[in-house]
């Protein structure tokens, strides 16, 4: 899969976070041209942390769209804090990615 591009920002002590998760989100319920069923491929899990800490756990399911966009606002933040975001698939796929806020 490919990498998690976030984009953050900080103003006023507010973090700004948008992100970009590539991943196919099949559902299981669709088929290929020659009709069979693609299996389910979806995220389950995603996590934010800022500075290390747990800040948000969002579960998600098959009905999100493909390459989910993913943003979120984040109080007491400063310019040079680290947000990181990872997530993990129904298949046990994980991928992460850290953003420096400007």
């Amino acid at each position: 899969m490919a990498k998690i591009k976030i984009r953050a920002k900080v103003k006023n002590g507010v973090a700004s976070v948008k992100s970009l998760i590539p991943h196919p989100m099949e559902t299981g319920t669709r088929r290929d041209a020659d009709g069979n069923l693609i299996p389910a491929h979806y995220i389950e899990t995603v996590v934010c942390e800022h500075n290390g800490e747990v800040v948000m756990t969002a579960h998600w399911g098959p009905s999100v769209s493909k390459d989910p966009y993913f943003a979120f606002k984040l109080a007491d933040a400063k310019a040079g804090d680290t947000i990181r975001i990872s997530w993990t698939d129904n298949l046990g796929e994980t991928a992460a990615n850290e953003a420096i806020l400007k």
